[in-house]
C-alpha cells in the first residue's frame, strides 16, 4: 500500500478560500491523480490556522489573517462528500497544548498531523516571518531550538504523526546551517520521538523546496528507525501534481533501511501495511 496522507486541497497563497478548493469536484481530481499513481490512501490535513477555532488557540498575525473558514464545516465536508481520510495539520504551540487538545478532541479525525513552524512568533518556512532575519549568525541556537519543540511535540501525544521532521532545514544554502555532524541536533529530538512511539513523516516535500531533500535526512531517519517509529509517507501536496511527488526516491530510502510498513490511519487507530503500489 501506498499513502498520501499530509495533503492540502488548496494552495497557500491568498484568496485560495474553501468555497473554490474545498469541494467535491476538487478532492475528485486528488483521487483521480492518486489512483493514476498507486496510492490507495489518500486523507486531507488542510491547515489548523486556515480555521476560526484556531484562534482559541493562538493569535499570531498569520493566524488572525488566515482564520475565515470553518472547522466544523470542513470536517462535514470531507466525511459527506469526499471518500478521503480527514486530518488536520495542527502546529504545536508550547504552552498552549490543552488549547490544541480542546480543539482536537472535539472533532472526529482520522488523524492528527503535527507540525513544528514557529519557533515563538518567527517562522521556519514563511518570507514573512522569517526567523533567520534576526538570527543569521545563530544557526545552532536555532536548530537545537526547532529539535528540542519537535521532540516536545512528540512527546506531547497530540498529534499521530510528526510532520516533516527537519524542517529547519528548508532553506537549504539560503540560510545558515550549523557546520559539522548534524546528528547532534537529531539526538535532541529523538528522546521525545522514542518515547512517544509516534508515526515519523517521510516528506517528499522538500524535495520540491529550496534545500532539493527528502524530510528527514537520512542520519535522521536512520534514528527513527533504530528507535522502532512507524513510519508514514506523503508528500505536503498543494496542488493534484503534487501527489506522490518523489516517491520513487522515497522507497529507495526506507528500503535501504530496512523498512517495508507504512502506517495506515483511521479513527486515529493505527496499523501497519506492507509498502507497495496498489
Amino acid at each position: 500500500m501506498l499513502t498520501d496522507y499530509h495533503v492540502h486541497l488548496r494552495p497557500d497563497e491568498p484568496g485560495t478560500d474553501a468555497a473554490r478548493y474545498l469541494t467535491a469536484d476538487n478532492a475528485e481530481r486528488y483521487r483521480a491523480a492518486a489512483t493514476e499513481r498507486g496510492i490507495a490512501e489518500l486523507g486531507v490535513s488542510e491547515h489548523v490556522y486556515r480555521f476560526r477555532q484556531a484562534l482559541s488557540v493562538w493569535d499570531h498575525d498569520l493566524w488572525r489573517r488566515e482564520a475565515r473558514d470553518d472547522l466544523d464545516a470542513y470536517c462535514a465536508f470531507v466525511r459527506e462528500e469526499t471518500d478521503l481520510r480527514l486530518g488536520i495539520e495542527a502546529d504545536f504551540i508550547p504552552g498552549r497544548e490543552d488549547r490544541m487538545a480542546t480543539l482536537l478532541e472535539e472533532r472526529d479525525w482520522d488523524y492528527v498531523v503535527g507540525s513544528v513552524h514557529f519557533l515563538g512568533d518567527e517562522a521556519l518556512d514563511h518570507p514573512d516571518y522569517d526567523i533567520w532575519e534576526r538570527n543569521a549568525s545563530r544557526p545552532e541556537k536555532v536548530w537545537a531550538r526547532y529539535f528540542e519543540w519537535l521532540g516536545e511535540a512528540a512527546r506531547s501525544g497530540l498529534f499521530d504523526i510528526l510532520a516533516h521532521p527537519d524542517l529547519v532545514k528548508m532553506w537549504g544554502r539560503t540560510r545558515p546551517r550549523p557546520d559539522g555532524d548534524l546528528r547532534r541536533f537529531y539526538e535532541i529530538a529523538m528522546e521525545g520521538i522514542a518515547e512517544s512511539g509516534i508515526a515519523v513523516e517521510v516528506s517528499t516535500a522538500g524535495l520540491r523546496k529550496p534545500v532539493g531533500e527528502l524530510y528527514p535526512a537520512t542520519a535522521f531517519l536512520e534514528m527513527v528507525v533504530e528507535a522502532g517509529n512507524p513510519i508514514a509517507l506523503s508528500s505536503d501536496a498543494h496542488l493534484p501534481e503534487h501527489l506522490g511527488y518523489g516517491y520513487d526516491q522515497a522507497i529507495e530510502a526506507l528500503e535501504s533501511l530496512g523498512v517495508r510498513e507504512l502506517a495506515v490511519f483511521e479513527r486515529r487507530t493505527r496499523r501497519l501495511e506492507p509498502i507497495g503500489p496498489s
